[in-house]
């Protein structure tokens, strides 16, 4: 049991009930919220809460971010559960899934329940296990997805790795339809564009770099998508970042296929001239694409087509990204920063604010079945508060994740989460 809590005086967006209202929030000892809303005072303040005035601040449902990479086991330098989960309070998210991408490969029940034990004991954040499709992530065999499933995971993926085998997926989506698991995955072509490190395009020949086509996303997300369709299963395109993989997706929701997508919020933001000479942090999968693909991929999300948006947070240690472009590891890390670079399509005017936290914290609990992503009467108090016109600087050496390797180094934001509640107990406050 907590203290029972009152905020007042704040603006409430919550995409679950189509809610944006001045009002207060009341919760229960058990950490559930009791009342949201306008009329929410009128029911009372629990004996001994503790009333916060919050005047000027928003509370929306603690963001979920649906593709977390942490290095534990196995690389526990780069990050660890404990470490992710402190990064993760610090940007608004309540609740993250953790990829099977660590060594040993999250393949095996012992080691889901390794997640799971580890997080209650030390993670800030409610931490969910994603289990490997394929044993050792190698695209070979496939888990026991029953077994797992129980166990506690919340979806099957082969992480960083795209399936290349077709039967194998077909196989996997048919048994994963029948346990009503969902399947994500990152559609990358194994041959083309296998030596690129950057997007195909007149920057990557000026670089002198070698590039990735838009076809080695749009070729296997079509073959998915027909296999999805062919098997009747949820499939989750976790990654995509070209217009033509939104327009695949909408042609076969047409068709009936059960599909939602994901978006990396780099490739909202940024885009390939970003990288400027060779600055290795924004070396990123998929490649930041051109400027006029980041717009058109805003368009999508802006109208629904694309579902969710992840961070894609995926520690790199020095070692792996102080190398040439060519030669360092893909990957940003990105919970301290996806609420506050989230909020740059909402100043724009290109994403309303209810979209962006639906896309942030509502539709992604719904795509995993998490208990989470709403602030409806009943449900867990996980909010996080912000302030959407706060000015700041992001300073690499303020980052809490034990790797910094972030696109975002000295950036200013407008906007940030200044507290972060979990079951109605306070994990983060500026």
């Amino acid at each position: 049991m907590t203290r029972p809590l009152v905020l007042q005086n704040l603006r409430i967006v919550d995409p679950s009930r189509s809610l944006d209202e001045t009002g207060t929030i009341v919760v229960g000892g058990d950490g559930r919220i009791l009342a949201a809303g306008k009329d929410a005072q009128n029911q009372g303040v629990p004996a001994g809460a503790f009333i916060k005035d919050c005047a000027g601040l928003v509370a929306v449902p603690g963001l979920v971010d649906a593709r977390v990479f942490v290095g534990e086991p196995g690389s526990e330098h780069r990050e660890t559960i404990e470490s992710a989960a402190r990064a993760a309070a610090i940007g608004g998210v309540t609740s993250f899934i953790a990829m099977p991408d660590t060594d040993p490969v999250i393949d095996d029940i012992a080691l889901v329940e390794f997640v799971q034990k580890t997080a209650r004991d030390k993670a800030l954040v409610n931490v969910h296990p994603a289990a490997a499709l394929t044993k050792g992530l190698k695209g070979e065999e496939m888990t026991e997805f029953g077994l797992l499933r129980d166990a506690g995971a919340v979806c099957f993926t082969n992480g960083r790795k795209p399936l290349h085998d077709a039967l194998v997926l077909r196989r996997a989506m048919t048994y994963a339809r029948e346990f009503g698991a969902v399947i994500a995955l990152e559609a990358r072509d194994k041959y083309l564009g296998a030596n690129g490190v950057m997007n195909e395009g007149l920057l990557a020949s000026w670089l002198g770099l070698p590039g990735i086509p838009r076809e080695s996303e749009i070729i296997p997300l079509e073959r998915d998508l027909r296999i999805a369709g062919l098997t009747r299963a949820a499939y989750h395109a976790a990654k995509i970042s070209v217009p033509e993989s939104a327009d695949a997706v909408r042609v076969a929701r047409e068709r009936g296929v059960n599909v939602t997508c994901g978006i990396s919020i780099n490739n909202l933001t940024l885009n390939e001239n970003d990288i400027g000479e060779y600055r290795t942090f924004f070396k990123l999968s998929p490649p930041l694409r051109s400027e006029d693909d980041r717009v058109a991929m805003v368009e999508a999300l802006a109208d629904g087509t694309i579902d969710i948006i992840v961070s894609s947070h995926d520690p790199q240690d020095v070692d792996t990204k102080r190398l040439p472009f060519g030669d360092a590891a893909d990957g940003a890390v990105g919970l301290e920063t996806l609420a506050a670079a989230a909020l740059r399509l909402h100043h724009s005017g290109q994403v309303p604010l209810m979209r962006l936290i639906d896309a942030l914290s509502t539709r992604p609990a719904a795509t995993f079945g998490l208990d989470a992503g709403t602030l409806k009467p009943g449900a867990k108090a996980d909010i996080a508060i912000l302030d959407l016109d706060e000015p700041w600087i992001l300073y690499r050496e303020a980052l809490v994740s034990r790797s910094k390797n972030t696109p975002f180094e000295n950036a200013r934001f407008t906007g940030r989460v200044v507290q972060t509640y979990v079951a109605g107990k306070l994990v983060h406050s500026v």
